[in-house]
């Protein structure tokens, strides 16, 4: 309960965010691009290791790149809402219903291998909370912040705020009635994902390719967050049974 309690909650903290500060575009990529140094961390420390050391790991890549294909696939309907080009989405051109359905399938997958999580502060809990709050702060932003005259969507609002906010939470709730042996290929299959919405956020270019010492400690103060996480929880080895 207090797990799906957080999921919730992050997705409302950034919702309010977006709605209050929803024009503060660099709030919102210097919150991105924290939480990707953060992700891409809880990859390499936390999800790879575990579904490597599976006794799935000989075909585990497989679904690691299955996991970055899907996510580009889901970018085309959302147009790279996760990675902060938001610019995009004050455009008629964006359908409400094709952006609500990349996000819901990326976070539903995401809650996937949250089924049997029974540690509250898991570094892989807080790494997808940590990435709700900026793409939230975005929806939130897009919902409540369009422009005079602007035609807003024909979608209840907190309709499509309350099925953001619930997809983790079910599919954590379908993760359950998995087969544990499954396990090592959802996790592989979101660290695809997580890999892929962090190295884009990262590795972004800069204006005139400057050096950004902003985004470089941002990035920094990620990954050591990640890192305080990864030294102060128990590490446990998906075996697959």
């Amino acid at each position: 309960m207090i797990i799906v309690l957080l999921l919730i909650l992050s997705v409302i903290a950034g919702v309010f965010l977006g709605k209050h500060f929803g024009k503060k575009e660099k709030l919102a990529k210097n919150l991105l691009i924290l939480s990707a140094g953060f992700l891409i961390t809880i990859c390499l420390n936390e999800v790879f290791p575990q579904v490597y050391t599976s006794e799935k790991s000989n075909i585990i890549g497989i679904f690691v790149i299955l996991g970055v294909l899907l996510q580009m696939i889901l970018e085309a309907l959302t147009k790279g809402f996760e990675h902060g080009h938001f610019h995009h989405h004050n455009d008629h051109n964006i359908l409400p219903v094709a952006l609500m359905a990349g996000l819901f399938v990326h976070a539903f997958i995401e809650g996937i291998p949250l089924g049997n999580e029974k540690e509250v502060l898991s570094p892989y809990l807080l790494g997808i909370v940590f990435h709700n709050i900026p793409i939230s702060f975005i929806l939130g932003a897009f919902l409540f912040n369009r422009k005079e005259g602007e035609k807003r969507s024909p979608y209840p609002t907190y309709m499509i705020i309350a099925l953001f906010a619930l997809a983790s939470p079910m599919g954590m709730l379908l993760g359950n009635y998995f087969n544990p042996e499954l396990q090592p290929y959802f996790l592989a299959i979101v660290g695809g994902i997580f890999l892929h919405i962090s190295s884009v956020i990262i590795f972004e270019s800069n204006k005139n390719h400057n050096i950004d010492w902003t985004k470089i400690g941002l990035v920094i103060l990620g990954i050591s967050l990640a890192l305080i996480m990864h030294q102060f929880h128990s590490h446990s080895v998906i075996s697959g049974h």
